[in-house]
């Protein structure tokens, strides 16, 4: 066998694209880059839908198998509110779903497109049809955000990616603390992107929010090469310390998914996978992924493989990247 097709941890599903515009109740231009959650014992997709403004909204999608046979909200489920909040004058994208049980609701990180540039907003919900929002927790330029699902030392934690516009700096993940969800300090880089010809150089970003398991969170990231053709977005995997989720114990050298399906490669951005949300059913990961910016896919793989894998990774303390 070919050893290069053994290197994605991640197999397809045969339905991909499991959808796709075609699939939707009303006219919009493309659906992509789901965040994902089990509700009621169905999978539930919050889809970014992008109309032909090219302003985005969300729209619920529900599976029982989460694979097919999914029934879509006639209508967008959370629209952009530009008149209550200015920050989403250009738009809502790319959410990412964690339950926080001490509150007993879905929180969702997404990106909200203002005039400033994108940032990161908050909102939560209890039944995905009515949604409160808690408003911008970062200032522009930041986006790719997740909560985790519990506190530490009485603060809420959550991943993202702030930018600086103005300067030709790397796009690092940072780590942030809040003890309301509104309000947010400690913030500490600790997930450095690459340079050079790596896949994940200059640019990289939390793609699915963090995954409790018993060697610690287990975060997927998006990391982005710029070639003479485009951009290549392909995914690694990132171990953090369960009690210190700042801590990075082990990080992919490698990627671990990328483009190859023609779906995948063409599209209204070629060449690219990006993942919002994952589940976990009977040991089994359950990845949702925006496939080139038009369609929505499915990829699955073995939680313990995974973690196995990304265990054997080195563990980069923060800025020795370079010293391989």
């Amino acid at each position: 066998m070919n050893e290069k097709k053994t290197r994605e941890l991640f197999t397809r599903d045969p339905n991909n694209p499991i959808l796709s515009v075609k699939d939707w109740p009303y006219e919009v231009n493309s659906v992509f880059n789901a965040a994902a959650a089990e509700v009621n014992g169905e999978v539930l997709l919050l889809v970014r839908a992008e109309d032909f403004r090219g302003i985005s909204h969300f729209t619920v999608a529900r599976s029982k198998n989460g694979s097919s046979d999914w029934r879509i909200d006639s209508e967008p489920t959370l629209r952009a509110d530009p008149a209550g909040h200015p920050e989403e004058i250009w738009g809502i994208e790319d959410p990412r779903i964690t339950w926080l049980k001490e509150l007993g609701k879905w929180a969702i990180a997404y990106t909200a497109y203002s005039r400033g540039g994108p940032l990161v907003s908050l909102a939560t919900t209890g039944d995905f049809k009515t949604f409160e929002r808690l408003g911008p927790v970062m200032p522009p330029e930041d986006k790719d955000a997740a909560l985790f699902p519990v506190k530490f030392g009485g603060n809420w934690a959550m991943l993202h990616r702030p930018v600086a516009r103005s300067l030709n700096f790397p796009a690092n993940i940072w780590i942030s603390y809040s003890p309301d969800l509104r309000h947010w300090g400690n913030h500490q880089e600790i997930i450095y992107a690459r340079e050079g010809s790596w896949w994940d150089a200059n640019k990289v970003g939390l793609s699915a929010p963090p995954l409790e398991t018993s060697e610690g969170w287990l975060i997927s990231y998006h990391g982005v090469r710029t070639t003479a053709s485009g951009s290549i977005y392909r995914l690694g995997l990132v171990l953090l310390d369960y009690e210190n989720p700042a801590h990075v114990l082990h990080r992919t050298d490698e990627w671990i998914f990328g483009p190859k399906a023609a779906y995948e490669r063409e599209g209204d951005v070629d060449d690219v996978v990006f993942t919002c949300g994952w589940i976990v059913r009977d040991g089994i990961v359950y990845m949702y992924y925006g496939a080139a910016d038009s369609c929505i896919a499915l990829a699955t793989a073995k939680l313990d493989d995974l973690v196995s894998f990304v265990k054997k990774c080195p563990n980069h303390a923060p800025g020795d990247w370079w010293k391989n």
